[in-house]
């Protein structure tokens, strides 16, 4: 199989987490992808209309895109139960919540990567912010105890999103007032996959 990716992403991110943690890394060959919006770059857009990463290609040349989709496949294929049915919708609404963190902060990201200055907006960009500390006030009151449990694709997602929010967003201190959290990803942070997948520029 092959994975466009990019080291940056956090949705790439959560894709290597879930390879190394299933034992799959070996399976795959990684092409390593840039661009954004306004300029897409080498991004997979022959394989995947939406252009973006992460994009799998399957033995057969058909293609997997978005990584709750890969993430997916991957845990089935290796039966490695990061779905597990009996908290299926708790685990899927706690990658959505994480996810969602990532879209907000990579749009951050993209305003003043895409944009030029004077036709940035500073209020929309507070907006996003706005989403990601609503999400993560969230995770401080009412996820810790799945969080806590026994490894789940939610918290690849979570680990995934806080991780970003450190590599471009540091300034904003999202551990300010959420001890459980970043107490939380402090010890889930140990982990050999989350070490080696720490976000860098490509």
């Amino acid at each position: 199989m092959q994975l466009f990716t990019n080291p940056g992403s956090p949705f790439c991110r959560k894709v290597h987490i879930v390879l190394l943690e299933t034992g799959q890394q070996d399976d795959v060959s990684e092409v390593i992808a840039i661009g954004h919006p306004t300029d897409p770059g080498s991004m997979p857009v022959a394989e995947n209309p939406i252009g973006k990463v992460p994009t799998l290609v399957l033995d057969d040349g058909s293609a997997l895109y978005d990584s709750r989709v890969i993430c997916r496949f991957l845990d089935a294929r290796a039966k490695a139960g990061l779905y597990p049915e009996d908290r299926l919708w708790e685990v899927l609404t706690l990658e959505a919540t994480g996810d969602g963190i990532c879209e907000a902060a990579v749009l951050m990201v993209y305003e003043n990567r895409s944009r030029p200055e004077a036709a940035r907006y500073p209020p929309w960009v507070e907006g996003q912010w706005t989403k990601i500390a609503r999400a993560l006030d969230a995770l401080e009151s009412g996820w810790m105890p799945l969080l806590a449990g026994p490894l789940n694709a939610g918290q690849v997602a979570v680990a995934s999103a806080l991780g970003y929010l450190d590599f471009r967003h540091a300034a904003r201190n999202w551990r300010d007032g959420r001890p459980a959290l970043a107490a939380w990803e402090e010890e889930f942070g140990r982990r050999a996959s989350i070490q080696a997948t720490i976000p860098h520029a490509p």
